[in-house]
């Protein structure tokens, strides 16, 4: 699944190579989750400008010039293609066509990529903003007896962060994942909230640098923790895989707070 990284890059090129454009006909394929019907979708985005790309959370949204926004989840394989004329790509769920006979397709082989018109405001705030900074950060996981890592998964408590990064920046905070959240001490939570900046900005950084023009996919291979092709962390300890429901990659240089 795409985390806020990827989405992050995508947002921007897909803001390079589309802003400006107008929109001609939206296509539904297949969106049993989409909040609207196709009618009322086509009708209140043709003709409009698409003034930004950008994300929220695990989404990325499209506003248009007079203040509505799709939103596209992507989901677990969501892939978004660009083209010109007629999309070939296999399993699409929606398509944008622009007037300049461009478009841009979204497909999933699951079918369960999700576009919505107009996303209500989530409470949670994004993991990069202002909001999910240390006094949020302490309030929400002292009140918390659950493992740490499962608390950075919860959408609905801080957004953006999922499986793979949340190793990550547990490892670079010096944090057990399976520590108990009440039981992490403020400082160590200070660290926690440095490492999420951090680690989701330089892995930003490495994503553009290997492939500066992605749309689609995830890039993985910098990654330093959660990385099936390291046995070692960086600085020399063996890197443990716990299998219990989501895939957890750890070392013993974190320490574990119970």
């Amino acid at each position: 699944m795409p985390e806020l990284p990827d989405l992050q890059v995508f947002s921007q090129n897909l803001h390079k190579n589309l802003s400006g454009k107008t929109l001609k006909e939206v296509i539904v394929h297949k969106a049993p989750k989409l909040n609207v019907t196709h009618k009322v979708l086509q009708d209140t985005l043709h003709g409009q400008k698409l003034s930004s790309v950008y994300r929220d959370g695990k989404e990325l949204f499209f506003k248009f010039s007079k203040g509505d926004v799709l939103g596209l989840h992507l989901m677990l394989h969501g892939k978004l293609f660009l083209f010109e004329g007629k999309s070939d790509n296999k399993y699409p769920i929606i398509e944008l066509l622009f007037t300049d006979d461009t478009g841009l397709v979204l497909t999933d082989f699951q079918g369960i990529a999700a576009p919505t018109l107009n996303p209500e405001a989530k409470e949670a705030p994004d993991a990069l903003s202002e909001d999910a900074g240390l006094n949020y950060l302490k309030g929400i996981l002292g009140k918390k007896k659950t493992n740490v890592k499962t608390v950075l998964l919860d959408q609905k408590i801080i957004r953006g962060i999922g499986n793979a990064y949340a190793d990550e920046i547990l490892w670079d905070a010096g944090i057990s994942p399976f520590s108990v959240s009440n039981k992490i001490p403020e400082d160590k939570v200070k660290d926690l909230v440095k490492s999420i900046h951090d680690v989701l900005k330089n892995a930003e950084k490495e994503i553009i640098k290997a492939n500066p023009d992605i749309i689609a996919g995830e890039v993985r291979d910098f990654m330093l923790i959660h990385n099936s092709k390291k046995k070692h962390s960086p600085k020399g300890a063996p890197i443990l895989i716990d299998e219990k429901s989501r895939k957890t990659y750890y070392t013993g240089e974190q320490e574990l707070f119970e």
